[in-house]
């Protein structure tokens, strides 16, 4: 039986007081399954990016409760929010750009195993044989193309065999070829590995390869059709 990895249940968070005060999430909810790839879409200011940051037990809501591989993080002390972040989820970032510039592809995959502490199923080199990358292990970033760094970002987040990958506009930089390639690529390892996975975009060309796909407005979720 299939699992959810997140559940977000009535979801509130507000900034501000009074007449100034914004919903950025108005009593969202959201269930994401293992081995499940879903698109957030939504204008700038929708909520998105709130979202992903709560779901990353970056951000703590106002109510309601989110549940990561099956534990409640609401009320959890920052330690724990870091444990919960460190065990049991993956991001894949905006920009290629963060990745460090002195090391070597696969040496970016080991420094993200030892910050973690642990593995997952995976070696290394089979990380970078999944995302095609093999040919380009002793390559630094500067030396690489968008698209292979942000391929490398995805073997970076994969590293400690997370139940959840948060993936946020990762084709923001990319080319509609290169674009449609890393989405293909991020779908196919969720569904290959069992991770849950949510990547909020506004590309709306690449949601064709989701499982599902959700529209954000003014802080509140709707499953597409």
């Amino acid at each position: 039986m299939t699992t959810p990895a997140l559940i977000l249940d009535n979801v509130r968070v507000s900034y501000g007081d009074g007449d100034s005060q914004v919903h950025a999430l108005d009593g969202v909810s959201l269930q994401v399954n293992r081995g499940a790839f879903v698109a957030i879409v939504g204008p700038s200011g929708s909520g998105k990016s709130t979202l992903l940051a709560v779901a990353g037990a970056l951000t703590t809501p106002n109510s309601g409760d989110v549940q990561v591989a099956g534990e409640s993080i609401t009320g959890l002390s920052d330690k724990e929010l870091a444990r919960v972040r460190r065990e049991h989820i993956g991001f894949v970032f905006q920009s290629s750009g963060n990745l460090p510039s002195a090391l070597k592809a696969r040496d970016q995959l080991e420094l993200a195993a030892r910050i973690l502490g642990r593995r997952g199923r995976r070696s290394n080199d089979e990380l970078l044989d999944a995302v095609g990358m093999s040919h380009r292990a002793d390559h630094r970033p500067a030396t690489l193309s968008g698209g292979e760094r942000q391929r490398i970002g995805i073997a970076r987040a994969l590293v400690g065999g997370p139940d959840l990958l948060l993936v946020d506009e990762p084709t923001a930089a990319l080319d509609r070829n290169r674009a449609h390639e890393i989405v293909r690529l991020l779908a196919h390892e969720c569904h290959e590995l069992g991770v849950a996975g949510v990547m909020v975009t506004h590309d709306l060309e690449v949601i064709e390869h989701c499982d599902r796909v959700y529209d954000m407005v003014d802080g509140r979720l709707t499953p597409r059709d």
